[in-house]
């Protein structure tokens, strides 16, 4: 599996998923990762580390999926030429192509989401579907695959997407087993829009409501009622 990875990268972007997939080689499902960054070499994260060990497309060797990593910079800016080359080598010859957030508009950038359904960041969906109206831009999804093309929304998202990858790869109890182990969900409730409605929502000056809202944001479709938070006593509204 190769994760194109760039200066500005974020470093959640390739640490989720490259850890998701640690995880599966411990039960006996290795995968071998490759970083491959346009010029080889170290690259410097957002966060201030850098990636070291990167290779260029052409040392990659034969891939079988691709994964663009997301970066700020790529949503205020076109990709350059230099990313766009590095992953439109590898394309060719994967069976899969997937991106973590942002890394969709490197993508796209490439003709590759034109007429399917793709995802990215809640924040910057409106300018991937502005700058690329060709691609079915689907905010709320957390991840979506069309044919061998897989997006997933922002950051830890690519967590989600390393997951659904390995169930893919092998079977949904390795993946189960990876999540009770990183302690995450392995499909999570709702979609991206429960974390930017969450952001609308005005803070609480008391302890009251906090549970029952929590509830509501973690899963927006589930039965919110006043009789549902009372049962489940997510809240002091048990005794209204």
């Amino acid at each position: 599996m190769a994760f194109v990875v760039f200066d500005g990268v974020t470093l959640l972007d390739v640490s989720g998923p490259s850890e998701v997939l640690h995880q599966a080689g411990r039960l006996g499902c290795p995968y071998e990762v490759v970083l491959v960054a346009p010029g080889g070499g170290p690259v410097t994260t957002a966060a201030g580390p850098a990636l070291t060990g990167t290779v260029t497309a052409e040392r990659a060797g034969p891939i079988h999926t691709v994964l663009v990593a997301g970066g700020d910079r790529l949503a205020e800016e076109p990709p350059d030429d230099a990313l766009l080359a590095t992953v439109r080598a590898l394309v060719p010859g994967a069976a899969r192509i997937a991106s973590v957030c942002t890394g969709a508009f490197v993508l796209a950038g490439l003709g590759l989401l034109d007429g399917r359904r793709a995802t990215t960041h809640w924040r910057h969906a409106a300018a991937l579907a502005r700058r690329h109206p060709r691609v079915r831009v689907e905010p709320d999804a957390l991840h979506l695959r069309d044919g061998r093309y897989v997006t997933s929304a922002g950051i830890s998202a690519g967590i989600d997407l390393a997951l659904a990858l390995v169930e893919d790869d092998h079977g949904a109890e390795v993946a189960r087993e990876i999540a009770r182990e990183m302690v995450i969900f392995l499909h999570r409730p709702g979609g991206q829009s429960q974390f930017s409605a969450a952001l609308d929502t005005p803070p609480l000056r008391g302890d009251l409501l906090r549970p029952v809202l929590e509830s509501v944001l973690t899963d927006p479709a589930a039965d919110h009622s006043l009789p549902a938070p009372a049962a489940a006593g997510t809240g002091r509204l048990a005794g209204c």
